[in-house]
């Protein structure tokens, strides 16, 4: 099959569009199919009654010019607000700076507390635990147990909904390695303006004045201009192969126009990669199928509060450390833009890290609105009576999970897609099962777009290298690293690299949290 046949997108997320994008730039003819209603995936702004609600919360900042690049060139710069970077952790009635300040925590805290939290990390220091292949183990290794039990354990296992001694400690080393006790000490005492050597103390970030559906629903509207098609409401149900031919073939889609079979010479998947394996027809082997169905991915909804803006707050969003509520964390959505709040009211965005079918995912939307407005109540963010309207917002699959057995589970994957479908790309969070912030999303989906309409031979899965994502940007020394860190555009061959995620997904160009 030749390429007049054009390449089909499955997706209409960062990841999807930007291939879409990026190809149409390269004369190379695009159709993307949406299974949702909208597009922008996780990376969609979400509007309710005249309120827009940020899922998750994207932060535009990069290292990565071409994607800074991409960003304007897609919206103008009047319509980018630049927005103060804030956020805090709440433990115990006290809000705590985020990254830890040494003064504030130690008045938090009280003077008894924070000499047992020093000598904790004294004898960590000494005597480290054995095993730090875990998260829990890496963590109090570099922190001591007091600071790891208050700052990391239980807002962790709220995000991930497994014991923090069942979590890779991989991803936990890129978002803490550079954030030591001693740098939160030093900056504490000599602070610098605007320091971007620690992964989380960028003090200020872009972002679309209507929040980042924005983004992506000009960008769709530009494929189309371009004579690219995106069609929404349209799930890819099946990719067919050709096993001889060692190619997929073509796609079935299902949409309002009924099901029909479209002829494809590439196929860019931003589809869950378990989901693209159990549509492959004919089926993959037995093993591949299995590496599938044992990934795992972690679910999300927010209940959108309206209160009146003396209940406002200055930060982004605030972590919820309290292992007395079950809410992660709470955005204000009126701290990300005026454009997305009413005058004289704010809207708090309450976030839950679930499983699709558990208890909290099932309560119907009346009861989540009246439990959520109880524990703002709780943690003394609201007084009882002020709440004036509530909305739900359900997010499956939000972000995959990187638990013990992720890893072998991708690779496995990887292999029998390269050596079976080499024309079958994916791209993007969940299309590579890791954990991509959303400049590194769409730097996957440009360099697949030059792979396929320039044969770039670039090596997409090592799009990340260095260890901290808003450093310095890569040096390229072929380490095998996170995926959350600044992406670099590798020379091929590159080894494979490993897939990771955030504590608390503070830098996110997209996030968890």
């Amino acid at each position: 099959m030749g390429d007049e046949h054009g390449t089909v997108v499955i997706g209409a997320g960062p990841a999807g569009l930007t291939a879409a994008y990026e190809l149409l730039h390269r004369g190379a003819p695009v159709r993307v199919f949406e299974a949702d209603e909208v597009v922008g995936g996780i990376s969609r702004t979400v509007e309710r009654d005249g309120w827009r609600f940020d899922i998750g919360g994207h932060r535009f900042f990069t290292k990565v010019s071409r994607v800074e690049n991409f960003w304007h060139e897609i919206l103008p710069d009047e319509d980018f607000l630049l927005r103060p970077r804030m956020s805090r952790i709440h433990y115990r009635g006290a809000l705590y700076d985020y990254p830890l300040n040494a003064g504030n925590a130690l008045r938090n805290l009280g003077l008894w507390e924070a000499a047992r939290c020093m000598g904790s990390y004294a004898r960590a220091r000494l005597r480290p635990p054995r095993d730090q292949s875990h998260f829990e183990g890496w963590v109090s290794a570099r922190f001591g147990w007091r600071l790891y039990s208050i700052f990391f354990k239980t807002y962790t296992e709220k995000v991930w909904g497994m014991p923090a001694d069942r979590l890779r400690a991989d991803w936990a080393a890129q978002r803490i390695k550079n954030l030591s006790l001693a740098k939160a000490i030093r900056n504490a005492v000599l602070p610098k303006r605007n320091r971007k050597d620690v992964t989380s103390l960028i003090e200020e970030f872009q972002y679309p004045k209507l929040g980042p559906g924005m983004m992506w629903e000009r960008c769709a509207e530009e494929v189309r201009r371009r004579g690219g098609a995106v069609q929404t409401g349209t799930s890819v149900t099946a990719v067919h192969r050709d096993p001889q031919r060692r190619r997929a073939v073509a796609v079935t889609v299902d949409g309002a126009a009924g099901r029909r079979t479209e002829p494809a010479a590439h196929i860019v998947s931003s589809m869950p990669i378990s989901e693209l394996v159990a549509a492959l027809r004919p089926a993959p082997p037995p093993e591949v199928r299995a590496a599938a169905q044992d990934l795992r991915y972690r679910d999300f909804l927010t209940v959108a509060l309206v209160v009146p803006s003396e209940f406002s707050f200055p930060d982004n969003w605030i972590y919820v450390h309290d292992p007395g509520v079950k809410v992660g964390r709470i955005q204000n959505f009126g701290s990300w833009s005026s454009y997305l709040v009413k005058d004289g009211r704010t809207c708090l965005g309450l976030e839950y890290f679930v499983s699709v079918d558990d208890e909290t995912w099932r309560t119907p939307d009346a009861d989540l609105i009246v439990a959520a407005t109880t524990e703002l109540e709780k943690l003394g963010l609201t007084r009882p009576g002020v709440v004036e309207a509530g909305y739900v917002v359900r997010m499956p699959k939000a972000y995959p999970v990187y638990d013990e057995r992720y890893e072998r589970n991708v690779d496995v994957i990887r292999q029998w897609l390269a050596r079976e479908v080499p024309n079958v790309h994916p791209v993007g969070r969940n299309g590579m099962h890791r954990y991509n912030n959303q400049d590194h999303s769409m730097l996957t989906a440009m360099l697949t777009a030059e792979n396929i309409a320039q044969g770039a031979g670039h090596d997409v899965w090592s799009v990340n290298v260095e260890q901290d994502y808003h450093e310095e940007p890569a040096k390229g020394d072929g380490r095998r690293s996170t995926g959350r860190e600044a992406p670099l555009t590798p020379a091929p061959p590159l080894p494979a690299t490993t897939v990771a995620a955030a504590i608390h997904g503070d830098g996110q160009s997209s996030r968890p949290p």
